[in-house]
């Protein structure tokens, strides 16, 4: 169930499948699925062929990056040019191919496996990569059916986003990306949360969301089906949070995920998906509750069950009275090849036994099998549903897992709700552009909105809802969310020593402690900040906001405390003035391959510059009239000694950086040279830690080296 992580977990072990051991074979599932038709006729035995297939492994560039370009450039010249011709025991290795219906060739598969890879220095150079950068947040490898949903929610930078079950979070990592596809813009309107019920689950979630730096993205641990109505303050009133966009990719059987899940084919039985519908169908009703008239909510599993997919869908509808409608996608994925949903189906026991109608199931069944499992009756009802508007991937046909989604467009408030939330529209975008989400405060309850949750779904008990329960908190107690005021002392230094313009937002400034030093600062956008200071007693925050600076005593020397992190630095950066280095790519070549440069290594602008002693940002603008250098903006921390200057970025993003200058980053198995500086690297590493865990480090005496040191045979400049 929500398997996606095992699927990660494998893929992070090299590129190919595992398994191979288990037998792909069961009976129940293939009779099932053959009575059901939903593989079109003639095509039954390819598709049971490709479920038996290892699964391609498929890699996304991080779109919201402006150097998503230059990854792919990177990508295209100097490791897929050497893959097309490459031979290994007189076998020709298919390169990768970009998917067809993904936008800008932004997402990549191939079949190459990892016994392959052991085989070819090229194909291990590629492998390292892709894991490290991977680690810097710039590629995700992720599977190709995954990705469909978030591009069917058509997000806008305003757009508020809630994802029910984000955990690991592929997909949430896509939906930051959408919102801050405007580089130029520090805090977009919009925002993420990110909710996942399993507690450490939500720790992977949070890994995932933090390669991306964004301050606006919230991870949240609550049970979906529950998850609890949230509270803005607009305009002095407060005011229902509804959701513009909401992702319900929903836990289920999972058996579209046979080629990489082999252990889904001696588990799978028909009783999951009875089991799972209630649950699914209890979280997507929460969820159209909580979006806003005119919003958007994709409803998505990786199971093939009409039980887990149309049944939901069709139940939903068929409540809903004409609120929800389902959106015709037909032409928003050109390329992707996709089955429309049936309006017939029946269900089977594990012991083999077909029901047609919930007329025909025993009293004695009542319990695991309920009429919202079934089609609707009425005709006319069922064509008015337009189920075949739902989209079901089936392997076979690109090459992919198998997998269902649906978009649900809300016409109107849910019957059983009494409020009317309402799009706002910009005035300067056209009408039929839903834009931010308002709402009428003239129909606020008080004292609080209504939450429906359903401890078992039924038709006839939808208008009922039981009395608020008080919430309960599992897992680790976090640390609190502590925003700053306008006149904290720690202001006062930091606003005059990094000259910060006149709009920095101070208040969307927090940390997280009450008491004692203040050892890091984070930033959030002010619409999380809104969030977070009016639901503080209702959810439970497990992780928000981007590090822009840490304690560092060294600091205190040159009049400020606090020097800047990189994780916050292109948040942060628009509204620093000085301390700035304005520096060429021969400067950054200098500053991320060597240990200590001296002032006197760098050109005569940047060392002119490099003025002021502590913490600095070291800014590369890109030149238009020469593209051979990198066309994407680079801004680094960096720390100026005495007499020497560094880069202050972690190892993987160090290594990103230098491959986009051209600088190849290949270490062999050996450790290219590396053995013999095992002690240097042991204190590095130690010095990587403490900086991440904010101790002081002495920056000036040898403490300035925090990333693994660079050797000649580990760093070399690509012919190309």
């Amino acid at each position: 169930i929500g398997s996606e992580n095992v699927r990660n977990a494998l893929v992070f072990q090299g590129w190919g499948a595992g398994y191979a051991d288990i037998v792909k074979e069961n009976k129940l599932f293939e009779h099932y699925y053959k009575e059901l038709g939903l593989v079109p006729d003639g095509e039954f035995d390819q598709f049971m062929e490709a479920m038996r297939e290892p699964l391609p492994s498929t890699i996304r560039i991080t779109g919201y990056k402006s150097h998503a370009k230059e990854i792919l450039h990177c990508l295209k010249e100097k490791y897929f040019k050497d893959l097309q011709e490459l031979e290994i025991e007189e076998q020709k290795i298919d390169a990768p191919q970009p998917l067809s219906w993904y936008p800008d060739e932004q997402a990549w598969h191939t079949n190459i496996s990892r016994k392959i890879i052991r085989k070819s220095p090229l194909l291990e150079k590629f492998h390292q990569f892709l894991v490290s950068e991977t680690e810097s947040g710039n590629i995700s490898r992720q599977e190709a059916v995954s990705m469909i949903p978030p591009l069917l929610l058509s997000i806008q930078p305003h757009h508020k986003i809630l994802d029910m079950c984000a955990a690991p979070g592929s997909k949430t990592a896509q939906l930051i990306e959408m919102l801050h596809s405007d580089m130029d813009i520090p805090f977009p309107e919009g925002f993420v949360i990110a909710n996942d019920v399993d507690n450490k689950r939500c720790y992977l979630l949070v890994h995932q969301a933090k390669r991306l730096n964004s301050p606006c993205i919230m991870v949240v641990n609550h049970d979906a089906s529950c998850i609890p109505t949230l509270q803005v303050d607009v305009d002095g009133k407060k005011d229902v949070l509804y959701y513009d966009r909401i992702l319900c990719d929903v836990p289920c059987s999972g058996d579209g995920t046979m080629r990489k899940n082999i252990d889904v084919w001696k588990k799978w039985t028909t009783s999951n998906s009875l089991h799972l519908h209630g649950l699914q169908l209890r979280i997507a009703v929460r969820g159209v509750e909580q979006l806003a008239v005119g919003g958007r909510m994709v409803y998505s599993t990786c199971s093939l069950n009409p039980i887990e997919d149309e049944a939901v869908i069709a139940a939903l509808l068929e409540k809903s009275e004409g609120a929800l409608e389902l959106a015709d996608c037909s032409g928003d994925l050109p390329g992707l090849k996709w089955m429309p949903g049936v309006t017939s189906w029946k269900l089977m026991t594990k012991e083999g036994q077909w029901f047609l109608d919930w007329s025909e199931v025993p009293s004695s069944r009542h319990t695991q099998i309920r009429p919202t499992m079934f089609p609707p009756k009425d005709p006319e009802k069922l064509a008015d549903m337009h189920l075949e508007r739902c989209m079901r991937i089936l392997p076979h046909h690109q090459n992919t897992g198998g997998f269902f989604v649906a978009v649900l467009v809300k016409k109107a408030p849910m019957p059983w709700n009494k409020r009317y939330p309402k799009l706002r529209k910009d005035a300067s975008s056209s009408s039929a552009a839903p834009t931010k989400c308002s709402t009428e405060t003239s129909a606020v309850p008080s004292p609080t909105p209504e939450e429906i949750h359903f401890k078992h779904f039924s038709l006839s008990l939808l208008p009922r809802p039981p009395p608020s329960k008080k919430i309960k908190l599992f897992g680790y107690k976090e640390d609190p969310f502590v925003f700053l005021t306008e006149d904290d002392p720690v202001f006062t230094t930091i606003q005059s020593f990094y000259d910060l313009a006149p709009g920095f937002p101070k208040l969307n400034v927090l940390t997280r402690t009450h008491d004692g030093k203040k050892r890091h600062l984070y930033m959030v956008s002010k619409e999380l900040r809104n969030v977070l200071l009016n639901n503080s007693e209702r959810m439970k925050v497990i992780n928000t906001g981007v590090k822009v600076w840490s304690r560092n005593s060294d600091g205190e020397e040159f009049g400020c405390a606090f020097r800047l992190a990189q994780e916050g630095i292109y948040t942060l950066q628009p509204y620093i003035r000085s301390r700035i280095i304005q520096v060429s790519v021969e400067d950054v070549k200098v500053l991320l391959t060597q240990e200590n440069p001296f002032l006197n290594k760098l050109e005569d602008k940047a060392h002119a510059q490099a003025k002021e002693m502590g913490t600095i940002v070291l800014k590369y603008i890109p030149n238009p009239n020469n593209p051979a250098e990198p066309q994407c903006p680079i801004q680094l921390c960096g720390w100026r000694g005495k007499t020497s200057i560094r880069a202050f970025v972690p190892r993987n993003e160090r290594f990103h950086y230098l491959r986009m200058l051209g600088v190849e980053v290949f270490r062999d198995k050996q450790g290219l040279g590396q053995k013999s500086k095992d002690a240097e690297t042991e204190a590095n590493d130690k010095m990587e830690r403490d900086v991440e865990e904010g101790e002081d480090v002495d920056l000036e005496n040898g403490g300035e080296n925090l990333s693994e040191p660079q050797t000649d045979s580990g760093l070399k400049e690509s012919s190309s």
